[in-house]
């Protein structure tokens, strides 16, 4: 049986309702797309049922909008009525090119003004959708979701707003810790790993990787990113190295302490690709000492993979490694803000998740479990299959 014949099987939760925020427009408007097209194309075994009358439409977009007053001030603005939807909102906490004006200056919409305005959509359904879930790629606040010493816990208070305001489930991707949905026990909370988005956008733009143990490992830059290198390097049947970060307790810059040295556990990767898996790239400084301490171990092409590439300090240091052959390769998704310099860069492959979000909306919608959906291992073999074959 098919993944749709079993969503299928389930009548739908409610009418399907989509609120992409501005942040996360273009995304939004893709998954529409994909959703739009399927449900056009499925035979229905009760069309005539009044819970069905709306299933088929031409865009399941509900109109929003969070107008600001010249204050900095917003509110968030419903142009047509949620009752009785399922239904789905999207939003991008980094999405940074967004602006706004306030008292006569233009100011660049920060994480906590995406998430107020995802909170004054949410006040605006008043209380009237059956069922409100948030996909919000990029957890807000994810980097702050554990107290080591007197400072807040910003994840794990907006998870427990958001519930408080009637969300049902929470969607993220690849969270930096996906233990902080101890914070809400009682509700939905997925975080979903884009292994096999990787995988595909790696096999279609790169036509002679070796996918094998003798050609090709995965290295997790530092201990946090080991559970993701493992699940990958178990799937593809290949070695798995880790660095670990020797950090300077003493001192703090820019909010954290410096790195002092990267050293390296695992097998040899000499003469063998290697991709570099981690949850993020922000400033980028760490995956290239990462990449630069792999060639002086005598890698062969470097592939750095990451789900969400914030280039927080420019693309200028990747734009060297790649021409100093340090780096091949750059690796994200664009489930956040991706630049128009980023996306021309000619080592850089962009792996698109929209399809994948209407699989967990479209299945999510007919009350369907996504057990299967947030476990790639199936598609990953049978993707790395054909591939092999090509080559041949």
């Amino acid at each position: 049986m098919s993944e749709t014949e079993k969503t299928l099987q389930n009548v739908p939760y409610g009418n399907l309702g989509m609120i992409p925020l501005q942040s996360c427009r273009e995304l939004g408007e893709k998954v529409d797309k994909y959703l739009v097209s399927w449900r056009k194309d499925r035979q229905l075994h009760h069309p005539n049922d009044s819970f069905m009358q709306s299933y088929q439409r031409d865009s399941y977009i509900l109109k929003a909008s969070n107008p600001r007053f010249g204050s900095g001030e917003a509110k968030g603005v419903l142009a047509e009525s949620a009752r009785g939807y399922d239904l789905f909102l999207m939003v991008d906490v980094t999405n940074y090119s967004i602006t706004y004006s306030i008292c006569g200056h233009t100011n660049h919409m920060s994480p906590d003004d995406h998430y107020a305005d995802l909170k004054r959509i949410i006040a605006a359904c008043g209380g009237k959708a059956r069922r409100i879930t948030v996909i919000i790629p990029f957890l807000y606040e994810s980097r702050q979701h554990r107290r080591t010493t007197r400072e807040s816990m910003d994840c794990a208070l907006a998870l427990q707003e958001l519930v408080n305001m009637g969300v049902d489930n929470i969607i993220t991707f690849d969270a930096h810790d996906p233990r902080v949905l101890n914070a809400i026990p009682l509700k939905g909370f997925e975080s979903v790993q884009p292994a096999y988005q990787f995988i595909k956008g790696i096999c279609k733009n790169v036509k002679d990787l070796q996918i094998d143990a003798d050609h090709l490992m995965i290295v997790s830059p530092d201990e946090g990113a080991t559970g993701r290198a493992i699940y990958l390097a178990n799937v593809l049947g290949i070695d798995i190295g880790m660095f670990y970060k020797r950090r300077d307790y003493s001192k703090i810059v820019d909010g954290r302490n410096p790195i002092v040295a990267h050293e390296f556990l695992g097998s040899s990767v000499e003469g063998k690709d290697v991709l570099i898996i981690d949850d993020m790239i922000s400033s980028g400084d760490s995956m290239i000492d990462v990449a630069t301490e792999l060639k002086k171990r005598k890698a062969n092409r470097i592939f750095v993979v990451a789900t969400f590439g914030l280039f927080t300090n420019g693309l200028e240091k990747f734009d060297k490694a790649v021409e100093d052959g340090i780096i091949f390769k750059v690796v994200t998704t664009n489930l956040t803000y991706q630049t128009p310099e980023l996306l021309d860069r000619p080592y850089y492959i962009n792996c698109d998740m929209s399809k994948y979000i209407a699989y967990i909306i479209d299945t999510l919608n007919h009350d369907a479990s996504i057990s299967e959906l947030l476990d790639p291992h199936e598609r990953i073999l049978r993707l790395v299959e054909r591939y092999k074959a090509e080559q041949q």
